[in-house]
């Protein structure tokens, strides 16, 4: 899969990072709006015949995680933009065994539509298989875009993981960063090991060298700790990348413990208004939207309308929702959008 990812299609998404990161947020809502616009019509005959129609979300991450509270308000605010019941569910915490007996069980209670997360597409691909082989349409969100055509969803909503890594390496090349650390706050979850792999090879193909430093994702005070200690023990390190809002704020407020904010070049993947305080104040150079409110809201148009009329976009494809670099010039904006939980 990795190598696929480094094949020409990927090298001229990389060289064109910067114009998909402009237009990746007007084409997002551009389709939201389309959606919405189609719907809008509906006579109260469509409504009550969609009341009948229930989508069940299975994913890796909790609604409680401020990333996945966005996904989530997405997906109800399609399900009531569309008159359509939509339940979700995940696992208590990173657990694929009990994400896959979550798929059998969203499965087995015959849904209209299932929309999974693929974060490891070995552990959850036979329930994924066991959905698709009874009849469900499944559409996967977030990760898993390099499987999911081969286990059989119709389409995958997210951004391309190591395409976004990539151009997260070569804006930090390009900032003179020469001896970063990768963050990983869930390694074994193929998603952010491919962020991590393409921020890498971007940097190393600059000249630079990188290392994965592995955190818990529930123990955001020993990723502070363990972050200071990398820059204590490394004096060298002029570049760190956390994947997600809940290593950011520790991550940061690591390397400004550590005195380090005027020689470090950190960055993140995700929103949170904290980051965006940060990357408005130049805390931090800039971080990475995939409009995760896409990911919930789409599939559920995509669903509905695939019941409705056996249509679906793409081809099999990836619907990219991301990735858009947010930047000082362009964080204040966001914020709003941000506290109203659709960024």
């Amino acid at each position: 899969m990795r190598g696929r990812s480094g094949g020409p299609g990927a090298r001229l998404i990389r060289a064109g990072h910067t114009s998909l990161a402009a237009i990746a947020p007007a084409m997002g809502w551009l389709l939201v709006w389309t959606a919405v616009g189609c719907a809008a019509p509906d006579t109260a005959g469509d409504r009550e015949a969609r009341e009948g129609l229930r989508i069940v979300a299975v994913t890796h991450g909790q609604p409680a995680d401020p990333f996945w509270s966005v996904v989530s308000n997405g997906l109800r605010a399609a399900g009531r933009d569309l008159g359509v019941r939509v339940e979700y569910q995940a696992p208590s915490t990173f657990d694929m065994v009990e994400m896959s007996d979550l798929i059998d069980a969203a499965a087995a209670s015959r849904p209209a539509g299932l929309v999974v997360s693929i974060p490891d597409p070995d552990a959850l691909g036979g329930a994924i298989g066991r959905a698709v082989e009874a009849g469900i349409p499944v559409i996967s969100i977030n990760s898993g875009s390099e499987a999911s055509r081969a286990l059989g969803a119709l389409a995958h909503v997210g951004q391309t993981e190591y395409e976004a890594g990539y151009g997260a390496g070569e804006r930090m090349a390009e900032g003179g960063v020469r001896r970063a650390i990768c963050v990983n706050q869930e390694v074994g979850n193929l998603g952010l090991d491919l962020r991590c792999s393409g921020f890498g090879d971007a940097l190393r193909a600059a000249g630079a060298q990188v290392r994965i430093l592995a955190v818990e994702l529930a123990d955001p005070e020993g990723t502070r700790q363990r972050v200071g200690a990398a820059l204590r023990s490394d004096p060298d390190v002029d570049g760190i990348l956390a994947l997600a809002t809940i290593a950011a704020e520790p991550m940061l407020q690591a390397v400004e413990e550590a005195g380090r904010g005027g020689t470090v070049t950190a960055a993140t993947f995700d929103l949170s208004p904290e980051v965006l305080a940060a990357v408005r104040d130049g805390r931090m150079a800039f971080a990475i939207d995939q409009q995760q409110y896409l990911q919930g809201y789409l599939p559920v148009v995509l669903l509905t309308q695939y019941r409705e009329t056996g249509t679906m976009p793409g081809g099999g494809e990836v619907v990219r929702t991301g990735p858009g670099f947010v930047t000082a010039e362009t964080a204040e904006s966001v914020m709003a959008w941000t506290r109203e939980g659709v960024r």
